[in-house]
């Protein structure tokens, strides 16, 4: 499916308009790559601005059985845009319009290519946010936050993607429109097909609407900074800070690697010694701050603690926050090559990951920093590896294979926010037993009865 019939083409032009296919290679070429730096070229590329586009190109792909990859603004990690078939690449970006706001009702209804941003500053308008604030959230659509179950730091609190959309309008890999979920913060009737298409990658359906839910801003907000001597004494704050009656709404952490890393690429000031570092945010009501506060400070304490400190300005606040944004400049000056996974452990296993983090480290001669959402123990492993070391290039595959093993040894899981896509793909039959994927399968199979759907993702390939 590599190449694409004339007549398609034709057909295709005639349902979008000629100016938004692309067929020279030079033009598509920017398309057919995401973040993870994968690439593989399509055969075209069409850019959508109804759902009554999406649903007649669709089916013209059904009908000349050619493969189908939406994509937003490719800011993904793991190639789930990437076509690997080359086939057609179905641009939603110009589908960006905020089709509704209802204050009433805390509900926003947008198309799948509003950014990120753009929807937090609607909703701010009216004295609300969209909770999900990935890294990204500048650049990402909200279609691309749904094809991965996308969350951020705020997720600690107030959950990821699935939490907060109500309900989507989309196109099954048939050419079928659906409508799932409601319009009420509550229902329950027939299956939940909205929190099964979040995190579906676009393998099942391409969604061409989202109806999300909105939660009202904070009062005000408060930023506290610990750093310990060693990631066991972080856990256990971690822990404390959890048990606290009031959560909060971010709870961040680095490793030693990442400190030091830090200190040497940056004039942020941490004391020697410095093992961990667990940046706190908490919200609320401005006349509870000092209270919750102090209740988060009393649980931060306890052995191991070297330094903590509270902010009660903004710029305090960004002086503090200013470690942990020094680390993605670090991070790039170290070392040519990234391998970046988002696995997740029980929050009480944190401290022996880290520790089998760096003997694997040790044994493959890779750098390995960590950074990440200590509250629900979703991590960030960096593998920092030069391909132009012939050994650390040998050995940054097998690294990552035993990382993924390491993981599910102590309970955890492959992903937290950034999906399987290709990059995970040869990896999920550790993860899930193969009743429980043969049954991913086949609803695979009736959600997209050809395959079309951005093939080759989340699935390894069958064995013969």
């Amino acid at each position: 499916m590599s190449d694409i019939p004339g007549g398609f083409v034709d057909r295709l032009k005639a349902v979008l308009g000629a100016d938004k296919v692309l067929t020279d290679p030079a033009d598509c070429w920017s398309y057919g790559q995401d973040n993870s730096r994968k690439h593989a070229l399509p055969a075209a590329v069409a850019f959508a601005t109804t759902h009554a586009q999406v649903l007649e190109t669709v089916r013209l792909c059904n009908e000349f059985n050619v493969s189908i990859v939406a994509r937003g603004r490719g800011t993904g990690t793991t190639g789930s845009a990437v076509p690997l078939r080359g086939g057609l690449v179905l641009s939603l970006e110009r589908m960006d319009r905020i089709v509704d706001m209802d204050p009433a009702n805390r509900v926003m209804r947008v198309e799948p290519g509003v950014l990120n941003q753009a929807i937090q500053d609607k909703a701010s308008e009216h004295g609300f946010f969209w909770p999900p604030d990935p890294t990204s959230g500048a650049y990402c659509t909200v279609g691309g936050n749904i094809a991965v179950n996308a969350a951020g730091p705020r997720a600690l609190k107030y959950g990821s993607t699935r939490e907060n959309v109500l309900g989507l309008v989309a196109v099954t890999g048939q050419g079928e429109e659906i409508h799932t979920g409601t319009n009420t913060t509550k229902g329950v009737v027939g299956y939940d097909l909205t929190r099964l298409i979040i995190g579906s990658e676009g393998t099942l359906a391409i969604v061409t609407e989202a109806t999300l839910k909105l939660t009202s801003l904070p009062e005000s907000r408060r930023t506290l900074q610990a750093v310990y001597a060693d990631v066991r004494a972080a856990a256990a704050a971690v822990s404390r800070i959890m048990a606290q009656p009031v959560m909060p709404y971010a709870l961040e952490f680095m490793d030693s690697a990442a400190i030091e890393m830090i200190r040497n690429y940056s004039a942020a000031e941490l004391p020697r010694g410095a093992g961990a570092l667990l940046m706190i945010e908490v919200d609320g009501p401005e006349a509870a701050m000092d209270s919750i506060v102090a209740g988060i400070s009393t649980a931060a304490r306890g052995d191991g603690l070297l330094s903590l400190a509270a902010a009660s300005t903004r710029d305090e606040a960004s002086a503090l926050w200013a470690t942990r944004k020094a680390l993605s400049p670090a991070l790039r000056n170290i070392a040519p090559n990234k391998l970046n996974e988002d696995v997740v452990v029980p929050v009480s296993r944190i401290p022996d990951l880290i520790d089998g983090l760096e003997q694997l480290s040790r044994e493959y001669g890779i750098p390995i920093v960590n950074f990440g959402h200590a509250g629900n123990g979703n991590i960030h492993v960096n593998l920092l590896y030069d391909s132009q070391d012939p050994q650390q290039e040998r050995n940054a595959l097998p690294c990552v294979s035993k990382v993924f093993d390491l993981v599910l040894k102590l309970g955890g899981t492959l992903s937290g926010e950034h999906g399987i896509g290709v990059a995970k793909r040869d990896y999920i039959n550790r993860a899930i037993d193969p009743v429980t994927l043969d049954l991913m399968r086949r609803i695979k199979h009736q959600f997209d009865p050809r395959g079309i759907l951005n093939p080759d993702k989340i699935f390894p390939p069958r064995r013969n």
